[in-house]
């Protein structure tokens, strides 16, 4: 493994002509837009791509310009020249995907996760970019792409996403630096938050109603939480891409320091979603003790136990560091 430059990156690229790119299993707009973007412009420079997602592109990112690019991964297996790992911070997030790769003469991992684990052969990992999509918008001017509207609209979307509509810690002058840029080569701005933000399906106001009813304050009023069971999904019927941002409306109550959600997965595993709003709860830490990781104010893990054990295990683990801050 080696530090990359993106001129590094750009030259394994060039030399290339089977490319796979692909993204984090349960992908969200950074996966999405990042994969989006970097497979328009390869295919524009005439290469032979491929995007590929375990789970494709939930209908709730099908605004995305080209979403119909990714693919679930072929049962047959590939060999590729480059495959490129976009917002990955962990390998085997790739899932099926790394079973439908018969062999690859290089991998490039991208991503903006602190807890990266800099897999593969070449590396670009900044943990100040606050979305991949970020580090790609700079990746372009770096190299001086001229951006067409659909690659500035995937990115915008990874951005604005991953950013919480440019509201979180990382957010920094260079993300507006890169949106400005993203606008002026063409992102309909009004049009794609409308895509974003105001067409959400209505089992999703079913979601969130259940999970204000349901939702636990702990340690003092300071930890927020809420748990879907397997049973509530299906009364509901909810797809997981309805989970999105929910954890949102819990950490915005004033008095939490930190959200925390669990979704009850198949064969006795339990999905973690954690926020923190004091950086003095590393949520990314805490995560890493389960076995998952992220950023220091949103991380996750996926965690074997019961619904109730998990729940009780992390939410100790969360209200300890609350009550030890300094």
């Amino acid at each position: 493994m080696s530090r990359a430059t993106f001129a590094e990156i750009a030259a394994a690229l060039e030399s290339a002509q089977e490319i796979l790119v692909a993204s984090h299993l349960r992908p969200d707009g950074d996966a999405l837009g990042s994969t989006l973007a970097f497979t328009l412009w390869l295919r524009s420079l005439g290469k032979r791509v491929t995007a590929w997602n375990q789970d494709g592109v939930t209908r709730n990112f099908r605004y995305l310009p080209g979403h119909e690019l990714i693919t679930t991964p072929e049962s047959t297996p590939r060999a590729f020249d480059v495959v490129v790992a976009l917002d990955t911070s962990v390998k085997n997030r790739l899932g099926t995907v790394l079973e439908s790769v018969a062999a690859a003469g290089l991998l490039i991992n991208i991503d903006h996760h602190v807890s990266n684990e800099a897999f593969g052969d070449l590396s670009y990992i900044d943990p100040s970019a606050p979305a991949t999509g970020q580090i790609l918008c700079e990746f372009f001017q770096d190299r001086g792409v001229a951006l067409t509207p659909e690659i500035a609209t995937n990115l915008f979307a990874a951005v604005s996403t991953d950013t919480g509509s440019f509201q979180y810690s990382g957010t920094n002058a260079r993300t507006f630096d890169a949106a400005s840029r993203l606008v002026a080569a063409g992102v309909n701005v009004a049009e794609l938050s409308g895509a974003m933000y105001e067409s959400q399906p209505r089992r999703r106001l079913d979601l969130l109603r259940h999970a204000l009813n349901e939702a636990k304050f702990s340690c003092d009023g300071h930890l927020a939480s809420f748990s879907l069971s397997l049973a509530t999904v299906e009364q509901l019927g909810v797809h997981p891409e309805d989970n999105e941002g929910i954890i949102d409306h819990l950490r915005s109550v004033e008095g939490v320091v930190s959200a925390v959600f669990f979704e009850e997965l198949p064969e006795g595993r339990v999905r973690v979603s954690a926020r923190s709003k004091d950086p003095r709860v590393d949520v990314c830490e805490i995560c890493g003790q389960f076995g998952g990781g992220g950023h220091p104010l949103a991380a996750g893990a996926r965690i074997k136990g019961s619904l109730a054990e998990v729940e009780e295990k992390f939410l100790g683990a969360v209200c300890h560091e609350i009550r030890n801050r300094n």
